[in-house]
């Protein structure tokens, strides 16, 4: 990181100075509105802002919390240690942990060189973020997007991402634009955060969920990207060692969905990139997609899309 950007995260604040002089607990007042336990984003985010970032106050425990915001905690230098929905997660430098609305959040005191942030969002600011996502919208995109954005409220997700030079470099453009003043910094930051999401589809290898079982069905997820045209629920129940009716309930559980209803949304999606971005003829991307019955794929791919294969490419 950036030596100037990193010792203005690190200098001590008017706060940790009164806690090093004997203070033993947070001032809730800055935080919490009366005796609730739920951080305020009134109380965070400056006037018509809806993300801000502010560095992790060191020193003290947090004692267990929610917020009426996503927070995403990044580690610039050191280790914290939390404990996420009764999990216990230690967070190193480079690492990044996104929190639900309502995950019940407790944090142990940091020491000085323990330097994190805290980025405080509003889930409407997400909702400028998802075009850099690109045009298709596969069931590991939507799995993954839901829970970025504050949709999976009460979870959260922790990302292994330290040694991904990208990731990094996003992160700390994100932290330089909310700490200067510069032009447009609203667009700039909603571009910024885009990008940093489509990295981290990228690499949902280092992706860390709340539960084992989510962890399973991301991989279910990850196996539909790439076998859509010839996997099956059996082979990826025994890759991962599950049985098939236990993991055919635990992917419904999880997406809402069965396992046909993915795998046919992911090949309907890849079809109609392949329309959008090739001159393949219909019935060759029919069957690179996995659908040998062509009829059978018109039909499916007007239900989902509302006109035939043809009709669509012609509108791209």
């Amino acid at each position: 990181m950036n030596g100037e950007l990193l010792k203005k995260l690190s200098a001590i604040t008017d706060e940790e100075r009164k806690i090093l002089s004997g203070e033993k607990k947070i001032d809730r007042s800055l935080y919490m509105d009366g005796k609730h336990d739920v951080i305020s984003g009134d109380k965070l985010l400056p006037s018509g802002r809806i993300i801000t970032i502010r560095p992790h106050t060191r020193f003290v425990a947090f004692p267990e919390h929610t917020h009426d915001y996503v927070e995403m905690v990044y580690m610039c230098t050191g280790r914290t240690r939390h404990v996420v929905n009764g999990n216990e997660l230690v967070l190193h430098a480079g690492e990044l942990l996104m929190l639900g609305q309502h995950a019940r959040q407790a944090i142990d005191p940091a020491g000085e060189g323990d330097v994190a942030v805290n980025f405080i969002v509003r889930p409407a600011f997400f909702s400028g973020t998802l075009s850099f996502l690109g045009e298709e919208e596969t069931p590991l995109r939507d799995f993954i997007v839901n829970c970025l954005t504050g949709e999976n409220e009460a979870g959260y997700l922790l990302f292994h991402v330290a040694e991904i030079l990208p990731i990094q470099n996003l992160i700390e453009n994100l932290l330089y634009t909310l700490t200067e003043q510069i032009p447009n910094r609203r667009g700039i930051l909603q571009s910024t955060m885009g990008l940093l999401f489509a990295q981290l589809l990228n690499h949902t290898d280092a992706l860390q969920f709340e539960t084992p079982e989510q962890n399973a069905v991301l991989r279910v997820l990850r196996y539909l990207e790439e076998h859509y045209a010839d996997g099956s629920l059996t082979e990826i129940a025994a890759r991962l060692h599950y049985d098939l009716p236990y993991l055919s309930r635990l992917i419904r559980q999880e997406t809402g969905k069965n396992y046909t209803e993915l795998l046919q949304e992911k090949r309907l999606s890849q079809a109609a990139w392949l329309l959008r971005n090739t001159d393949r003829k219909v019935d060759e991307i029919s069957f690179s997609v996995g659908y040998e019955n062509v009829s059978y794929f018109h039909r499916l791919f007007a239900a989902r899309f509302g006109q035939s294969p043809k009709k669509y490419r012609d509108c791209k």
